[in-house]
């Protein structure tokens, strides 16, 4: 069976060949006056910073600062995400789960690749691949140390399957020493792999205070 290294999914190569492919049709559809390159890059901007993993990076720092939030976004995700200003489709049905000691959660979608964009953007191409969708349920400890998260052997590993009717965001624990940092620091240290389960926030990556 193929294996995930380093965060990505096997056959580079192909995936290089469909990115050029990519590259090409857009500079068609570029010099044929179809699309406007503005218009293009407007919409990459929308997915990276707009509905990207910035947007669950601040719903998982609002989580970690304000236990109101942290429990209605337990009873209640959809809405509370949506109390920030995200939402929409692929986000209408949301559901967190926690990461504490002693319990990992990481989410997959074996069927397709559902995943929540209004919080997370574009999934990543390892997530819409055939090892991780697979793997991630068979056997998501070796998954998960070749992402680089390697956990003790008593942590639970839980796996959740999104679905059409159901996606999950991964609200991880907030580490150590970050006592007293702003909401929009804590932010920082949220990747979207983090908010998948196949990633840890890193203190050590971070913006000024």
């Amino acid at each position: 069976m193929s294996h995930i290294h380093d965060g990505h999914a096997p056959g580079h190569s192909h995936l290089e060949e469909i990115e050029a492919r990519v590259r090409a049709l857009e500079t068609l559809l570029v010099e044929k006056g179809y699309v406007e390159p503005a218009a293009l890059d407007a919409l990459v901007d929308t997915y990276e910073t707009k509905v990207g993993p910035r947007n669950g990076a601040r719903v998982v720092a609002r989580a970690w600062v304000d236990d109101a939030f942290r429990d209605w976004l337990a009873r209640d995700a959809t809405a509370a995400i949506a109390s920030l200003g995200y939402g929409g489709r692929q986000g209408e049905h949301m559901r967190a789960v926690f990461n504490r000691p002693g319990e990992h959660h990481m989410v997959v979608c074996t069927l397709c690749s559902c995943y929540p964009w209004p919080v997370l953007g574009l999934p990543p191409v390892w997530y819409k691949s055939a090892p991780y969708r697979s793997r991630a349920v068979s056997e998501p400890r070796a998954v998960l140390g070749e992402f680089g998260v390697v956990l003790a052997a008593s942590t639970r590993i839980r796996v959740w399957d999104s679905t059409a009717e159901v996606r999950y965001l991964v609200v991880p624990m907030r580490p150590e020493g970050t006592d007293g940092w702003s909401e929009e620091r804590l932010a920082s240290i949220v990747s979207r792999d983090s908010m998948i389960g196949t990633g840890l926030p890193d203190p050590r990556v971070v913006a000024a205070p």
